[in-house]
């Protein structure tokens, strides 16, 4: 039944109905056939079709300026035609239905009965000659309406019906009998809307959809979601439409699974899972249109819906209800037979295991077996990521992971799964990254953001901006951020916000590499009350590493008792998760504990543990930065021969993969070394070797050059310090003068204390 524009009654299975938009969608598709149009525009307005046939109705200025867009001529010939019949008589519109191409004899035009146009055209003016004449009557009527609504101003009093929203039962498609001719009255007709029932131009139609338009409107957004979610409706906007939709049809099954997806983007648990289980009690309604244990039908919705409850309770970390979740899904899967599905189930199953810690490579490798039984690639792939991700943990060689993703990517290149090829250049710009070799991982990210999809575009989607993306992105800020290129870094983390905005279920990566550089950016200054406030947001995306550098600015603020009670927590917390690199980074920063205590040698011991796990896990960048630790540990223990000599083991790496403040303070380290043997000291004159002195020299250069390019200008003052000391030791007082000058200047500019430059790394 109809009251006051709104249909109150069950639409989706309704295939099409006469309606003034689509009247206007006829009106256009007439202007295409008969008037002369250039190739550019026709070919924007071929694109403009599909959407405008399936998407939902639209207002006729919103249709207006769609079509305005591509081609404003046409759009102009669209306005008179339905002009003609809205000022005219109901005999005008009469008129333009029996002037349009029939389907069946337009062979020449795009209105063929077998084009996307004609099959349009021929369902309207099927639906158009089965309506009676109250019927006709009241949807030129309802045309009336909707053309003057467009023009009406909002003092007219009168607020025309923006769309027909007319009973199923008297303009759809299947309707053979004239049930309403004594319903209408001029009551009803002219009655107006509610005003929680108006819209302007710029808000989504509200009134029910055909089955069509509700099948295209979930395709894309599904589509959206998964390829660019930044082009998706809202959450808010989405969740919206998508209760307008239940509103009209509670039994849409695929409406509750595309809440399910709307809802985990803002990882919302109680809507998510309430969501997914409609979903069940939806199929299980309408179990008699399908086969239960075929491919098709209810039943295999079942099993992926238990699959994605199952996926659901494990991202949320509910791991006992995902166990269960996942043992039914494994039970309807075996009595279908369905082993794609049981594969699925295999490849959860190892997941889960990880994620409560438990060893799951044995699970990993009968799943591959499985997967190349059944001769699923994209699954079997998929495994074999999953087993380098694992390697890489455990600390397997470089060369052998990359031997195995070889492999995969023959199989992604010949069943073209873009996808999957995605999601490798992804992991081995990660594993590269973990592994020190900056300049690998940003060939490999820079590959990525090259690639052309093999993915079919759609909805205007050109490319995928899925996890994989995030990922290599959020690497490229990092390594540009290394490297002192802080304005690169920022235009790449506002791309990352543009193309995944906070509401999006990947921005967590980005801000939390954000918070990273920052952090990072405020420590090397010495500005540890901007690095502070960081934490908290740090340790809200990510508990580890939040802990980690509120142990850090703890120890920089010379609160060691606290800073050393956190690391000793993290440490245990992270050989039960088997982090390494947190452990390795943990061990280095009580190590810097004991050297504030003077404990030189007692950090020892640490730092050799540090390196022998960071060479045991080949992370090359940790086992540098270990060294300079240790290098500056026997510095101050009184042995610089042997600390040089351990410091030419690690500048070779650091030099070529190292960021630029690993490059300043490994040259400042080697300056003292060489200061040390030469037999400089700080008060009185000794005896120096000129070659170390100036290899020295020329090592305080050098430092300054990387400490300038960050504008670190707490260790520029360092270094200026030493230069004036050295030069003025060797005689040398222009060059002592001048380096006292900049030391001078910093130092007024800093207004702090320097810390004692030779108790600092």
């Amino acid at each position: 039944m109809m009251t006051n524009g709104v249909v109150h009654a069950n639409v989706f299975g309704i295939k099409d109905w006469v309606s003034p938009y689509k009247i206007s969608v006829l009106a256009l598709l007439y202007e295409m056939t008969s008037s002369k149009i250039t190739l550019p525009e026709r070919r924007r307005l071929n694109k403009l079709i599909l959407p405008l046939q399936q998407g939902p109705d639209l207002t006729l200025g919103q249709f207006l300026k769609t079509v305005e867009e591509c081609c404003p001529q046409t759009a102009y010939a669209v306005k008179l035609r339905l002009h003609e019949m809205a000022d005219g008589e109901l005999k005008d519109m009469e008129y333009f239905f029996s002037t349009l191409p029939t389907p069946f004899s337009a062979f020449d035009s795009e209105a063929h009965k077998t084009s996307v146009v004609g099959l349009f055209m021929r369902h309207m003016l099927l639906a158009y000659n089965k309506l009676s004449f109250s019927q006709v009557y009241k949807l030129y009527k309802s045309l009336q309406h909707y053309y003057h609504s467009h023009y009406a101003k909002p003092t007219d009093g009168q607020v025309g019906l923006p769309a027909l929203a007319a009973d199923d039962s008297e303009m759809d498609l299947t309707s053979i009998e004239d049930t309403v001719g004594d319903r209408v009255d001029k009551e009803e007709l002219d009655a107006p809307l509610h005003e929680s029932e108006l819209r302007s131009d710029s808000t989504p139609s509200r009134g029910p959809l055909s089955q069509k338009q509700a099948e295209y409107f979930l395709a894309r957004q599904a589509y959206l979601l998964k390829n660019d979610e930044n082009k998706a409706l809202k959450p808010a906007a989405l969740q919206e439409e998508l209760n307008n939709m239940l509103k009209f049809n509670p039994d849409f099954a695929e409406a509750h699974y595309l809440n399910y997806l709307n809802s985990m983007r803002v990882q919302d648990i109680f809507l998510s899972a309430h969501s997914l289980l409609h979903y069940f009690d939806r199929l299980i309604l309408s179990g008699n249109e399908g086969k239960s244990n075929g491919d098709e039908g209810y039943g295999r919705s079942l099993r992926y819906a238990a699959l994605n409850l199952a996926s659901l309770h494990c991202r949320f970390g509910h791991y006992q209800q995902a166990d269960l979740t996942l043992q039914e899904a494994i039970r309807i899967a075996q009595e279908s037979n369905d082993h794609v599905c049981l594969q699925h189930c295999l490849s959860w199953l190892y997941t889960l295991e990880q994620r409560k810690g438990s060893e799951s490579t044995v699970l990993t490798q009968d799943s591959v077996k499985m997967a190349a039984h059944f001769c699923l690639p994209y699954l079997g792939s998929l495994d074999i990521q999953s087993l380098v991700q694992q390697g890489a943990m455990q600390g397997k060689a470089a060369h052998k992971l990359m031997d195995a993703l070889k492999d995969t990517e023959i199989l992604h290149w010949k069943h073209s799964l873009s996808e999957l090829i995605e999601i490798s250049l992804a992991q081995t710009t990660s594993i590269w990254r973990m592994y020190g070799k900056s300049t690998m991982a940003l060939q490999q990210a820079q590959l990525l953001l090259n690639l052309s999809s093999l993915e079919p575009v759609n909805f205007g989607v050109h490319q995928n901006n899925t996890e994989a993306f995030a990922v290599a992105l959020c690497h490229l800020a990092e390594l540009h951020a290394e490297q002192g290129l802080y304005n690169a870094t920022s235009e790449i983390f506002q791309h990352l916000k543009e193309q995944f905005p906070p509401h999006t279920q990947h921005s967590k990566l980005w801000m939390l590499f954000d918070l990273k550089i920052q952090f990072e950016r405020h420590m090397n200054d010495r500005k540890y009350h901007l690095a502070e406030p960081l934490v908290k947001a740090m340790s809200a995306l990510n508990k580890t590493e939040g802990l980690y550098r509120k142990a850090q600015v703890l120890k920089a603020l010379n609160r060691s008792t606290e800073a050393y009670s956190i690391l000793q927590q993290l440490q245990v917390h992270c050989e039960k998760t088997k982090c390494t690199e947190i452990i390795i980074r943990v061990m280095l920063s009580t190590a810097e504990l004991h050297w504030e205590s003077s404990g030189f040698s007692t950090a020892l011991p640490l730092l050799l543990q540090a390196l022998a796990l960071a060479r045991q896990h080949h992370l090359q960048s940790l086992a540098s930065e270990t060294i300079l630790h240790l290098a500056f540990t026997q510095l101050m223990l009184g042995i610089p021969e042997q600390a040089l000599n351990v410091l030419h083991e690690a500048m070779e790496p650091i030099l070529a993969h190292g960021a630029v403040i690993d490059k300043g303070r490994a040259m400042l380290l080697a300056a003292r070394c060489h200061m040390a043997v030469a037999g400089f000291k700080l008060k009185g004159q000794g005896h120096l070797d000129l070659h170390l002195a100036a290899l020295a020299i020329e090592s305080l250069n050098e430092a300054a050059s990387y400490f300038s390019k960050l504008k670190c200008k707490e260790r520029l003052r360092d270094v200026h310090y030493l230069q004036a000391q050295l030069y003025r030791s060797l005689g040398q007082t222009t060059q002592s003068n001048r380096s006292a000058m900049n030391f001078r200047l910093l130092d007024q500019e800093l207004q702090s204390p320097a810390p004692p430059v030779f108790m600092q790394l």
